[in-house]
Order: C-alpha cells, then structure tokens, then sequence
C-alpha cells in the first residue's frame, strides 16, 4: 500500500483535482493507495476568516461564507457535469451545518479553541467527499474513510496529540478489512478520545 498526500494547491480547483485523480488511479496498477487530502486551498484560512468576523460581530462573515459556498459548488459542477445532485445536495448539508456553526459564534461573540478544530474541520470533510464521490462516479473503486473515526487523541483542540495504540489499531482494523483500490482520508481533522473534534495543527495533513 501507499500512501501519497496531496496539499491544498492540488486540491485548489477542478483541473487540479483531476490531475490527483489521474494519479492515484494510475497507482492501483500496482499497489492499494491511500490518497490524504487538504482543504481546497485557500479554504482553510477563509473559514477561519469567517469565524473571526463572526466573532467580532461583523456580519460580513456572510460573504464569506458565500465564497466558500459558491466555491465548492463550481468545483462540483466542473468535476460532474451531469448527475451531480447528490453531491451538492451533500455538500448543501455540510456548509449549512458549517453556517449553523458561525451563526452561533456571531450570536455569541466567542471562538474557543473547540470552535475553531470545529470551523477548521469543514474543508477537509467537503475536499475529501468530493474527490472521493467524483472517482466513484468515473466507476474507480475508491472509497472515503474519514480520519476521524481512525485517529484518536487527546483533547489539545488545535495542536493534539495521537494516541498511537488505539489510532494503530483502528487503522489495521480498517485497512485489513477493505476492499478498495483506493481510500481517500481527509487530512488534519482527527476526534479525541471524549468524541471531540479536533486537529493536527496547521499543515496537519503531512502528519495525517
């Protein structure tokens, strides 16, 4: 198996995105492959500009929550021309959870380090299902795993610490266990030992 980690640049946009494509399928003609993934680049800092904005009471972390959206969505529809309803309809659901999220930290005028793993999490979890769904419509046999549920650690929201007995077992678990060509895991995100979302630290998805 091998495992090749792609950053928010190779990511950042549709054509690039293919071309990561190109490459892990062209890596199970001879091996498993594991592709971990970055937010769409740029993402990452636009949600925690969001978050910012909310927290100081500025409304216009609309826009730029707009931007993300729109984002995502164009992505989509570069990426699956047709029969892309399921994916959008998915990614809607992630984003309005992400809008419910700074909503509240704008009523609240507060971002705690829990807030920001949280805000944080959300580009990884949309680049990942996107790359993810994209290669199973092309009829690859890949698969999304999220790195949540494999890696655990302690409660150090922004910087944390593996537990590496249970998140290696967790990995062998799963991995003996798979049948897919190819696994795309989000990069960065993880959830403490309490359930609690947490993250690597920027640059996390090299550690992932």
């Amino acid at each position: 198996m091998k495992v090749l980690k792609f950053g928010g640049t190779s990511v950042g946009s549709s054509t690039n995105i293919n071309k990561v494509i190109d490459i892990l399928n062209n890596y199970t003609e001879t091996s498993n492959v594991v592709g971990v993934v970055s937010a769409v680049g740029g993402i990452t800092n636009k949600l925690l500009e969001a978050g910012q904005l909310a927290k100081n009471y500025d409304n216009s972390y609309n826009e730029v929550y707009e931007f993300i959206y729109n984002k995502h969505m164009t992505i989509i529809s570069e990426l699956i021309p047709i029969d892309n309803s399921y994916l959008k309809e998915e990614i809607a659901s992630i984003l309005e959870s992400l809008k419910r999220l700074l909503d509240g930290i704008y009523l609240l005028n507060e971002l705690s380090s829990a807030s920001i793993a949280k805000l944080s999490s959300y580009g990884e979890l949309m680049s990942s299902f996107i790359i993810a769904e994209t290669m199973k419509s092309r009829g690859l046999n890949a698969e999304l795993k999220n790195s949540q549920e494999l890696i655990v650690t302690d409660n150090n929201y922004l910087k944390a610490e593996v537990n590496f007995q249970t998140t290696e077992k967790n990995l062998k678990n799963y991995f003996n266990n798979s049948k897919s060509k190819v696994t795309i895991l989000p990069g960065f995100i993880c959830k403490s030992e309490d359930g609690e979302i947490t993250t690597l630290g920027r640059g996390g998805s090299d550690y992932t």
